[in-house]
């Protein structure tokens, strides 16, 4: 799935990263436990949760995320945004739960991380 159609399926407002809308999604994880994150999520997937501080951004780094999208209708803090863009990450937002977001992609057939469907 293309970050573009995660967009669509998300009803998604992209904050930042318009230009990176045509990256592969291999895979969704959705997750307001960073240690989880880092444990279980792998490369090119996309993080769903609820947290808005910088430590959200530093983990999807660590673990070479290809966009994070805030649920609920969260907005990041500002200097979570400023350090999403520095590190050429994607943000999105999404007005959806995020056991409505995660149910959306799979039912869109994109695996979870635990590579299952």
């Amino acid at each position: 799935m293309k970050l573009k159609q995660l967009k669509e399926v998300l009803n998604a407002k992209v904050l930042y990263g318009d230009k990176f809308l045509d990256k592969d999604v291999k895979m969704a994880c959705g997750s307001d436990l960073m240690s989880d994150v880092l444990a279980f999520i792998k490369a090119d997937a996309v993080l769903l949760t609820g947290l808005t501080n910088p430590q959200v951004v530093r983990t999807a780094e660590m673990a070479e995320v290809i966009a994070i999208c805030f649920v609920r209708g969260k907005k990041p803090q500002e200097k979570t945004l400023k350090l999403a863009q520095e590190k050429e990450i994607p943000v999105l937002v999404s007005e959806f739960s995020m056991y409505a977001c995660c149910g959306r992609l799979y039912k869109e057939g994109l695996l979870s991380c635990d590579g299952l469907k």
